[in-house]
């Protein structure tokens, strides 16, 4: 996997209008950039593929029937190496394994506890091990806390 570099490209993918504008604020604030906004699988599969998301924030439940789960399986085999977390209020129709994706951030979150968040996986993904503490707003998968060398013990 090529470590990417901040800021961070993130690919939003949200069909609540306010609340996707909401995250795109607050990843701006905290310095990424936002590389498109979608609502729905068929959204996210009409993006240019020439440009990989450094990181995709999906939501669980989307426009036109379609799943997160459906969307992390798309942006997993479109893009590789692009780290998908859900930010959902239904993180227990996440699987055990988290379906490859690499974590959570839990509806309904504040913008401290999500720019935290943000925070930790920059620090993961661009120079791992995070040196910050996991936050109490993000919860990374089993897998991706393995990789950083995390037991659930000390998460």
């Amino acid at each position: 996997m090529n470590r990417p570099k901040a800021p961070l490209s993130i690919l939003v993918v949200e069909d609540e209008f306010i609340i996707a504008m909401d995250i795109e604020m607050m990843i701006e604030d905290a310095g990424h950039q936002v590389l498109a906004v979608a609502s729905s699988l068929q959204d996210v599969m009409a993006l240019p593929t020439d440009k990989a998301p450094d990181v995709a924030l999906v939501d669980m439940q989307l426009a036109r029937g379609s799943t997160g789960l459906q969307v992390n399986s798309a942006i997993q085999k479109q893009w590789p190496d692009t780290i998908v977390v859900f930010v959902t209020a239904n993180p227990k129709k996440i699987p055990d394994d988290f379906d490859g994706a690499h974590g959570v951030i839990a509806k309904p979150f504040s913008s401290a506890g999500f720019v935290a968040a943000l925070k930790y996986l920059e620090e993961g993904v661009c120079d791992p091990p995070p040196v910050s503490p996991e936050p109490g707003s993000f919860v990374a998968s089993p897998a991706f806390a393995a990789q950083w060398g995390v037991s659930p013990g000390e998460r």
